[in-house]
């Protein structure tokens, strides 16, 4: 199903045992538009305190809940993250080292922890940054076409099966007043973290005359095709079938 960011972020998170908090963010992965972990704040639970949960261990949703095979204690006695810095990989190697989570980013040396052991052994991963990004701090990037700027970052339309994002959702109101439009990540070119500029090979008259996308209404193949055929580019779905077949 394809769901805006947004709309995640409102999600509940249950444990195996009870209510645990709801979704504030997400972080995907800048070079593959993987969602890699959800953020979630524990609220009156434990207050002041969040808590990054991989989008691997997530069951299917039910409603506005998000159930994970994890019990209270356990999210209490998790890895601290401090949400002020990036997320490095040695970071990510003691949250998954925890819960016994594979390494997405391949195989690593720890092997299993041992009962009640939090930390893995030192000298691997290195400290450096990975390529996480918090949704909710990119809304707001700029993006600009091969000939000007047309407009910002609002949300980003996220499968919730494969947790890939899928487009990204941009608000034009500065350029072309109350215009919403979706760009799939393959489109964009490049971006500037630190000026917060998204740059897209489209043209501002591709963009201008493009299927617009309403957010109070679901987005179905039928708008995708058109997305698709008004651009000329491959679709991601037909690629996938590809692959299976």
């Amino acid at each position: 199903m394809l769901r805006s960011a947004k709309s995640i972020n409102e999600q509940r998170i249950e444990a195996v045992d009870g209510h645990i908090g709801h979704v504030v963010d997400i972080f995907f992965d800048d070079t593959e538009w993987i969602v890699r972990y959800v953020v979630v704040d524990l609220g009156t639970w434990i207050p002041d305190r969040k808590v990054l949960i991989a989008t691997a261990a997530l069951g299917q949703p039910r409603n506005i809940t998000f159930p994970v095979n994890l019990t209270k204690d356990q999210i209490r006695n998790s890895p601290d993250i401090d949400f002020d810095k990036p997320v490095s990989r040695r970071h990510e190697a003691e949250l998954h080292y925890y819960y016994g989570w594979p390494a997405y980013w391949g195989a690593t040396a720890y092997g299993e922890p041992a009962p009640g052991e939090t930390t893995p052994p030192a000298g691997e991963p290195d400290e450096g940054e990975t390529h996480l990004r918090s949704a909710r701090a990119v809304m707001g990037y700029h993006i600009l076409s091969e000939n000007g700027e047309i407009g910002h970052i609002e949300d980003f339309i996220v499968d919730d099966a494969l947790w890939t994002i899928r487009y990204v959702a941009v608000d034009t109101a500065n350029w072309l007043p109350g215009k919403k439009v979706l760009m799939a990540p393959d489109w964009i070119e490049s971006i500037d973290w630190k000026p917060k500029k998204v740059f897209v090979q489209l043209t501002q008259d591709e963009i201008r005359n493009c299927p617009e996308y309403d957010p109070n209404e679901p987005i179905n193949r039928a708008y995708e095709e058109r997305l698709y055929d008004y651009y000329g580019r491959p679709r991601y779905w037909m690629e996938r079938v590809g692959h299976e077949s």
